[in-house]
This record gives structure tokens, C-alpha cells and sequence, in this order.
């Protein structure tokens, strides 16, 4: 008698989300992108951890992970994630020495997440920088990048099925205009979707899936109506489908 199994473990009557999850559909990989920005007044604001709108490389650079503690955070470890000079995924693990520092030998076209990976957490926020300008940053107490950004890695098509936008209570009746833009390969930011909202959480349904090309940049902005302090999280699901299936 062969080894007793079931539907759910072969995966064969499973909702097709979770097969891709799983792994049980090839060329296919799933995305989920979550980004949170504290402190948005009225200027247009990437969301993510730094705040101020993303910068991207010019070029692909070697990147330097900095603890503001210093020495404290010495012998913590992480991973940071992003594409080469080609488009091409690349990850690099790190250990912050005695400094709390570490410079990557892979050089990074774009930093899209960095997280802690060891049993020890940092004490400090830990900035991804290069050449005095910061690319991601793990803030201290979350552990891993927060940041509503991404690359399309080359040979791949992202298909967007569903976006969120959440503005924290606000009384003073200041509202917020979020957008989520992508960039193609040499051209600028487009928007795909503008929406106003006051304290408030949006969800986006895609019935038919964004479709966002290779070597595209997706991030989410926001702007607030008043010149005073406001909090906005974004997020967006997707699937990654390879261009050449065989």
C-alpha cells in the first residue's frame, strides 16, 4: 500500500491562490508589498520608512547597512534584496561588525527589502545607504523594511490583483490623496490609481489584474490636504508570471 494522502496535500482541489503560495504552479510567484510612512504633510511623500519621495540608483552600487547604535548592534544579522545592474534578483546576507556597519560585495541597482534574520534584534534603526543617500532602512523595532516600493525584475510581468490604502483617524478634517505609480524602463511615473480618503482604509479590486511590464519601478505616494503631521500604510498583492514559459 503506498503512503495514505489527501486532496489538500497534493494540492489538486486547493483555491488556486494558495497552489501559487505553495509553490505548485510553475512560473508563477507570489508578491506582497506593505509600506508605512508616519509623517506626511503637504508634499508628496513615498510610503515608506524614511519619508521624502524614493530616490532610485543611477547605477548599481555597493550598499552600506549602518546602525544608528553603533556598537550595540554588532554581530546582527540580515538580508537585503534587490535587483543588478542586469534586473536580475540578487540578495546579500550581512553581519554588522564591531561598528555596527557592513558594506555589501554584491553591488544593487535597486533595494526593494532588507529585514534581521538572526535571534538578535537591533537596537537601532539600521539605514541601507549609498554615497550619503539612503536606499531602505530597517526601523528598529520592526525588523525588516517598510516601504510601499519595487522593481520588476527583468523576465518577469507583475500582475496586481488587489491595493489598500489606510489614513489613521484624523479630527482636524485633513484629508488624503494617495496614488499608486509605475515607471517603465525609461520612460516616467504614471498613475494607475488616485483616490481621496479621511481616516479611513481603501481596498482596490482588480478584476482584472494591473499588468505592470519587466524592469518597471511601483511605489505608492500621498500628499496631505493640511500642513500638519499624518500617518498613511499601502499595500498591494501580486503575482509574478515569467515572460517565457516553456
Amino acid at each position: 500500500m503506498g503512503t495514505p494522502s489527501s486532496m489538500t496535500r497534493t494540492g489538486k482541489h486547493e483555491p488556486w491562490e494558495l497552489q501559487v503560495s505553495r509553490g505548485q504552479i510553475a512560473f508563477h510567484e507570489t508578491l506582497f508589498k506593505y509600506g508605512y510612512n508616519p509623517l506626511i504633510i503637504n508634499v508628496n511623500e513615498t510610503i515608506w520608512d524614511v519619508g521624502g519621495l524614493y530616490a532610485y540608483p543611477s547605477s548599481a552600487v555597493a550598499m552600506t547597512a549602518t546602525s544608528a547604535s553603533g556598537a550595540t548592534d554588532a554581530g546582527v544579522t540580515g538580508i537585503i534584496s534587490g535587483l543588478d545592474t542586469d534586473y536580475n534578483e540578487v540578495s546579500e546576507t550581512f553581519t554588522l561588525d564591531g561598528s555596527g556597519v557592513y558594506t555589501t560585495t554584491q553591488t544593487f541597482l535597486r533595494v526593494y527589502r532588507a529585514y534581521i534574520t538572526g535571534a538578535t534584534a537591533p537596537a537601532g534603526n539600521i539605514n541601507i545607504t549609498n554615497g550619503g543617500t539612503t536606499y531602505a532602512r530597517i526601523t528598529a523595532g520592526e525588523n525588516q523594511t517598510l516601504m510601499a516600493v519595487y522593481t520588476v525584475p527583468a523576465g518577469k510581468t507583475m500582475y496586481i490583483g488587489k491595493g489598500t490604502a489606510t489614513h489613521g483617524t484624523d479630527t482636524s478634517g485633513a484629508f488624503m490623496t494617495v496614488r499608486f505609480l509605475f515607471r517603465p524602463q525609461g520612460g516616467v511615473f504614471r498613475t494607475t490609481t488616485k483616490i481621496d480618503l479621511i481616516g479611513d482604509n481603501i481596498q482596490f479590486d482588480f478584476e482584472y489584474p494591473l499588468e505592470i511590464p519587466e524592469k518597471s519601478d511601483v511605489e505608492v505616494r500621498a500628499i496631505c490636504s493640511k500642513n500638519q503631521n499624518n500617518a498613511l500604510a499601502a499595500s498591494w498583492q501580486a503575482v509574478l508570471v515569467d515572460n517565457i514559459i516553456p
